[in-house]
């Protein structure tokens, strides 16, 4: 298992900023942007060096079975309108996870080899599936960068700008309580699966025993993972669902240990 990596774990996950939300796109305007970044970061494999489904074809089934998984409870919004492409990235030191609108998902293989249970790992995709159902990421994008720069980005005004959006949505941070709200979604994905219910709460409960809090600068950030990990599990304790772990520790190592 890999140490935690110097470089910051940021993205979607774990950050927190401002309050509020504010987004005028459509959904469709989601799709069109979300689908220019997949092309931005898909081409710049030098920086995001993506998985060939080739490669890796037994990797990419796991990853598909859990976003399966995940859509088919009937709790995802936009489970049929987005793309829901998932990627998985080469690259061992990061730990790290983040979502493009329209529901394009990466997953470095760091992240992958860290996490000790199945459960947690659901319950980190379930939050990045919830940041682009919910529609964070143009919410972010649009305090970000401006109404009117996105505007020119999805009409195809500006293609020199999406290299630099590409790079920040790896950084993106998102409203606390848009991190509240994909930490809420994620267990309702959970609750109506046979993993876990409060999966991501496993995930920051792994961070804080292997001594994280002295290291990446997103632990200093509001909300910690402390409190993240109570909020989540009483939620998932007030919908009643079940948070007994999967027990597939088998089919989860063997996922880690094919990774390319």
């Amino acid at each position: 298992m890999p140490k935690l990596p110097r470089a910051l774990f940021a993205a979607a996950l774990l950050s927190g900023c401002t309050e509020g939300s504010f987004n005028i796109f459509s959904v469709q305007d989601d799709i069109d942007l979300g689908r220019q970044l997949r092309d931005e970061i898909l081409a710049d494999s030098e920086n995001y060096p993506v998985v060939d489904y080739g490669d890796a074809p037994d990797s990419y089934e796991y990853l598909y079975m859990v976003r399966d998984e995940l859509l088919a409870t009937g709790e995802v919004q936009y489970a049929d309108e987005f793309d829901w492409e998932i990627y998985l990235i080469d690259d061992d030191e990061t730990l790290n996870a983040f979502a493009a609108p329209g529901g394009y998902i990466w997953v470095y293989s760091g992240l992958i080899q860290y996490l000790e249970e199945d459960d947690y790992f659901v319950g980190v995709m379930g939050h990045e599936v919830a940041h682009a159902a919910e529609r964070h990421s143009t919410e972010q994008l649009t305090k970000a960068y401006g109404i009117s720069v996105l505007i020119e980005v999805i009409l195809g005004n500006d293609p020199g700008l999406l290299a630099e959006l590409a790079v920040g949505l790896v950084g993106l941070k998102f409203s606390r309580s848009a991190e509240a709200e994909a930490d809420d979604r994620s267990v309702e994905y959970l609750c109506e699966t046979a993993w876990a219910a409060d999966g991501t709460a496993g995930f920051f409960r792994q961070l804080e025993e292997e001594g994280a809090g002295g290291g990446p600068e997103f632990l200093s950030t509001h909300p910690s993972p402390e409190n993240r990990v109570n909020d989540i599990t009483a939620y998932a304790e007030a919908l009643g669902c079940d948070t007994t772990p999967s027990n597939d520790g088998d089919e989860w190592e063997q996922f880690q240990a094919g990774l390319p």
